[in-house]
């Protein structure tokens, strides 16, 4: 009792102790506030930029030192977890049915960004004191040769997103195999390694939860910079991209979710009646692993799915099956590329397909882990996030409203793994039948 009372008194107890998604959302609101203010007063705004730049640069700067370890130990890690003894059957139906669904996700990711095209008319770059700076392309035809590192130490030096995706997770199956194997020598020290890089990637989660608690200051100074700088006219395009989001989500449920069950022969109506408290608690929650036990409550209970084929596909799709995180990289991509004047071609839209369905394996489910796969995706794409710059000011943007998407992409990738567990379950012909008539009497 007494050590948390003084943990309750410790330093800055008042910020530490509230919760994050209110303070990041007031510095939010603050620095639209102030910005928007000091957009009428010139003078004012330049000096205000000026002393206060620093302290959103410390905030970029400190999620860019992040994002390699991130990936490369999150990936190892996922890759290396799955059982090679489970990926028979019933492993390669689950692993190919979350990739169709990721793949119609970045679909109507891509589709719905360049109809609507959100943050196009912005033109943040218009300011030389945020002209952005980005990297041309790669052809096409180059991109998928260059997934293969020739040097991955290289790659990690210089922070080449797809070769690193592609070894950490050549290297993560490998490691998992070692695990598996009947030779104790093997074995042993493969255990010990994936341990020690699961160790790793735990600490780097504890890491970004550590820099998340500096966000509400540099989103509060970022954002004010954006708004004195630009005015009140990014509000809109702010509200355009949610409302793009929430929908392009919902068309997901009912097309991708829904389209699967009907031709398996379920009622999409019944699924929503069984998943609904897992779609809610991921919802208010914003992680799959929290809503991991809920999931695999609400897949056997309500919707009949035995726990031999639950307690493989649930817990592989809170690792790998992103459907909502494809999504959500796809139009804020595309958002930052149109609202800095410098839309995405197609060359890029692929690698942006690309990167998030191979990134999504190693993006963890906790709140908050787009972020760092937002910043992988646009450095992948020749996208520069520099401080000071159009797009560091975009990318701001877009992580002052992240927790309003996390909610939205959240709900939908749990969603996604509770139908995988259903489909699945069906076509091994070991789905409880009478959970589905009952509840149609």
């Amino acid at each position: 009792m007494a050590e948390q009372s003084v943990e309750k008194k410790g330093f800055m107890s008042w910020y530490f102790g509230s919760n994050l998604l209110l303070r990041i959302s007031i510095g939010m609101i603050a620095g639209a506030v102030i910005g928007i203010f000091l957009a009428y007063t010139p003078s004012l705004a330049g000096s205000f930029v000026a002393y206060t730049k620093f302290f959103g640069d410390i905030f970029i700067r400190l999620l860019k030192m992040i994002v390699v370890p991130v990936i490369f130990f999150s990936l190892i890690t996922g890759a290396a977890g799955v059982d090679p003894a489970r990926l028979g059957r019933v492993g390669l139906k689950t692993l190919l049915f979350y990739f169709i669904l990721v793949l119609v996700a970045l679909s109507i990711g891509l589709t719905m960004a360049n109809f609507f095209k959100p943050g196009d008319g912005l033109n943040l770059a218009a300011n030389a004191a945020v002209q952005g700076k980005t990297a041309a392309a790669p052809p096409l035809s180059t991109i998928f040769l260059n997934i293969v590192p020739t040097n991955p130490f290289e790659a990690l030096t210089k922070g080449d997103v797809l070769p690193i995706i592609f070894f950490a997770l050549v290297f993560g199956i490998s490691l998992s195999i070692l695990r598996d194997c009947s030779e104790e020598r093997l074995s042993k020290p493969a255990d010990a390694l994936y341990h020690m890089c699961a160790a790793c990637a735990e600490t780097m989660y504890m890491l970004v939860g550590g820099i998340m608690q500096y966000a509400p200051i540099g989103i509060f100074v970022l954002v004010s910079n954006v708004f004195a700088i630009q005015g009140p006219k990014v509000v809109g395009p702010l509200i355009f991209i949610l409302g793009i989001a929430y929908l392009s989500f919902a068309i997901h449920i009912i097309v991708g979710f829904g389209g699967a069950l009907v031709l398996s022969g379920l009622s999409f109506g019944k699924f929503l009646r069984g998943a609904q408290e897992a779609m809610i608690t991921a919802f208010v929650t914003r992680s799959s692993n929290a809503t991991l036990p809920v999931s695999m409550r609400v897949s056997e209970e309500n919707l009949g799915v035995p726990r031999s084929i639950s307690s493989f596909t649930l817990p592989i799709g809170a690792t790998i099956n992103m459907d909502g995180t494809a999504i959500y990289l796809c139009l804020c991509s595309m958002f930052i590329g149109f609202a800095t004047g410098a839309p995405l071609t197609f060359d890029q839209q692929v690698k942006v397909m690309i990167t998030a369905s191979l990134g999504a394996v190693g993006a963890a489910g906790v709140p908050g882990a787009g972020v760092i796969m937002l910043l992988m995706v646009l450095e992948s794409v020749g996208i520069k996030i520099e401080t000071g710059t159009a797009v560091a000011a975009a990318y701001a943007m877009m992580i002052g409203i992240d927790a309003i998407m996390d909610m939205g992409r959240t709900c939908l990738n749990v969603t996604g793994d509770i139908v995988a567990a259903v489909v699945v379950a069906k076509h091994e012909k070991e789905l409880d039948a009478s959970k589905w008539s009952a509840a149609e009497n």
